[in-house]
């Protein structure tokens, strides 16, 4: 396809599971792409469920305006090979990722697609995301570091602001020269870059996909701006079980250690890796010794002890890949 013929975005979502939630985040891009020579993909990663039928009656039925291809995968390709997969299905000047468990907000496009413009240079466009009341979610970052284990591990405000400068999360209003990576529940891609540098990482099923996209990004030589006027509303665990349990300190996948572990791996080495896991370990020793001063201990996931070193020997090994989520 020739410059003068491409699609001004490609707009990549996937599907599994989650009929309902990815047809209330495709009529919010649909009434939102109006007027932009647009094409959305939705990519269904072999849900089985009867819900890549149903969204792709609601397509049919509703006449849409936009153009819209709905891709079968015939396997659950996990998140960077999902969205590799849309993203190869049209050709754009930008490609927008977005996650089915959100919204756009009107104005969308026009603010994030007026950014990218005015930023020739520029990669990566985060936008603000935000609950559905519009309180806003953090969703810029530094990059997770062995540093930044130590302070995960202690849970403790004393080892935090003493590693301030490697905590992973940033401000809601983030200092723009700090941001390193964001969010990929909704991210707008400019097609230089990633011609450039290549499509996401399908090593990683599920997590730091985005950590690592952002971090090749990086040493490549480009740069994310963060676009508060392009607001979403993101559903936060809709699409995937890791938040919940989270909140419940209850065990995490398998895939989310393999992806940790492929991350610090890709990052810093091996040596990095396994420096990483002994600063966690040694942050859970001083998180230990709050009990000496009347403090409560704060809780470690299940099992994190154990699922840290998992794949440590094997860092690029198995994605751990889940047959159900």
């Amino acid at each position: 396809m020739s410059d003068g013929l491409m699609k001004k975005i490609n707009v990549s979502i996937i599907n599994y599971k989650t009929a309902e939630l990815t047809i209330q985040c495709l009529r919010s891009v649909v009434d939102d792409m109006e007027g932009i020579n647009g094409h959305i993909s939705v990519v269904d990663n072999n849900s089985n469920d009867g819900s890549a039928e149903k969204i792709g009656e609601w397509i049919k039925t509703n006449k849409l305006r936009a153009s819209i291809t709905l891709v079968c995968s015939e396997t659950n390709s996990g998140f960077s090979g999902g969205h590799n997969m849309g993203i190869s299905t049209c050709p754009a000047e930008f490609y927008l990722v977005l996650n089915s468990d959100a919204v756009l907000r009107p104005g969308f496009f026009k603010a994030i697609l007026a950014t990218a413009t005015a930023n020739p240079n520029t990669g990566l466009f985060a936008p603000r995301l935000e609950d559905e009341d519009g309180t806003p979610q953090i969703s810029c970052f530094r990059f997770h570091s062995p540093a930044s284990e130590l302070i995960r591990g202690a849970g403790t405000g004393f080892i935090t602001s003493l590693l301030s400068r490697y905590n992973v999360p940033l401000c809601i209003t983030p200092d723009p020269d700090k941001i390193e990576w964001a969010s990929f529940a909704c991210i707008l891609l400019r097609h230089e870059m990633f011609d450039a540098i290549g499509p996401m990482d399908d090593g990683y099923f599920l997590y730091f996909e985005d950590s690592e996209y952002c971090l090749r990004a990086y040493r490549a030589g480009w740069a994310i701006i963060f676009v508060p006027d392009a607001r979403a509303v993101h559903y936060r665990g809709g699409s995937a079980p890791v938040k919940a349990l989270a909140k419940q300190n209850k065990r995490l996948p398998a895939y989310y250690y393999a992806s940790r572990t492929r991350f610090f791996y890709q990052a810093y080495g091996w040596p990095g890796l396994i420096l990483a896991n002994l600063l966690w370990v040694t942050g859970r020793l001083v998180a230990n010794l709050r009990r000496f001063v009347g403090k409560p201990v704060p809780m470690a996931k299940q099992n994190e002890r154990h699922d840290i070193w998992r794949n440590t020997f094997d860092p690029l090994g198995s994605r751990n890949a889940p047959r159900d989520l």
